[in-house]
């Protein structure tokens, strides 16, 4: 398959897992966490924590298959903050829309003929 045919399903991927890997984080740990430690009820943590780690492991995936298709440099301090954004609660939905306006918007805007097209300078000609 074409890289450029694959960029848009692999972006709305992403997007879709960051979005569902921060939901079920906030939950675990404003929920969760909370009946757990203070009404030692177990199970939202449980399974709710489960969750999660299955989602996280989908999301890196998918995170890591997105910064290849928008072309982040592998080992930059970007990618690892795309990678680890699903710990930190919040955080992947801000990772999310600093990547979209960073790289995903400009690798989506590249129209698949301009990337090998020579860029013109130097003077217009009159006409």
């Amino acid at each position: 398959m074409d890289a450029d045919r694959l960029r848009a399903p692999v972006v709305r991927a992403y997007r879709f897992m960051a979005y569902l890997t921060g939901t079920m984080l906030i939950i675990l740990c404003f929920v969760g966490i909370p009946l757990q430690v203070f009404d030692h009820y177990l199970v939202v943590e449980k399974v709710v924590g489960t969750i999660h780690g299955v989602l996280y492991i989908i999301y890196l995936v998918v995170a890591f298959t997105m910064t290849r298709v928008v072309r982040m440099r592998t080992a930059s301090l970007g990618t690892v903050i795309v990678l680890a954004a699903g710990t930190i609660p919040v955080l992947t939905f801000i990772v999310e829309r600093w990547v979209t306006r960073r790289y995903i918007t400009p690798a989506l805007a590249v129209a698949p003929d301009a990337q090998d097209a020579p860029v013109a300078t130097g003077p217009r000609p009159a006409g």
